[in-house]
């Protein structure tokens, strides 16, 4: 449905995507989601600001995170809710909120500056082919074709759902579950 036409369409709060609503308990899988946020803001049409999904959104949420979806989609997508700042690209500030979501908001769970700048660097000698400071889509997209597991993971109902890492996939900052790198991080369940 064209945008305009999504002006009088029902729309769904955040809050209740994220509890699933009408369940009475929120999905656990949803719930450990550090990115539930930006996948709601991500997708979102609506006009008000809210991050609200109407049924198209979530239907497109769906179609994005399914089997069927091809790598160029799911890392466009991918790309977009870790653009923070929705600047077009992945800066330090981008980098830095992205390992803070994966390793959890605590004080114990965070890097030290000298961690978090040690592994922001390799994220970016790995990543930023063309040496500007930042990665661009395609970037994101060179390393994420040299990472197998990407579109398996990249999925609804994955026990790593938008943890789109592997081994060979952007360095130490991409942590997938059961192989956390980075002393103190968390794998979503």
């Amino acid at each position: 449905m064209p945008k305009e036409q999504r002006e009088n369409a029902c729309s769904v709060p955040l809050l209740l995507v994220a509890q699933c609503q009408p369940c009475p308990e929120p999905s656990p899988s949803w719930q450990a989601n550090p990115f539930q946020h930006r996948i709601c803001h991500v997708f979102s049409t609506s006009v008000d600001g809210d991050d609200s999904l109407s049924f198209e959104d979530f239907l497109d949420m769906l179609s994005a995170f399914s089997d069927a979806a091809t790598s160029d989609i799911k890392s466009n997508y991918a790309f977009r809710i870790f653009d923070f700042n929705d600047d077009g690209v992945l800066d330090r500030k981008d980098l830095e909120e992205l390992v803070n979501c994966l390793t959890g908001q605590g004080e114990e769970a965070r890097l030290s500056s000298a961690e978090m700048e040690q592994l922001i660097c390799n994220v970016l000698e790995e990543s930023d082919i063309d040496k500007d400071g930042t990665i661009n889509l395609s970037e994101f997209q060179h390393v994420i074709s040299r990472s197998p597991d990407f579109v398996s993971t990249f999925a609804v109902g994955r026990a790593r759902a938008l943890c789109v890492c592997s081994s060979s996939g952007f360095g130490a900052g991409w942590l997938p579950s059961g192989n956390s790198s980075v002393q103190g991080a968390r794998s979503i369940p």
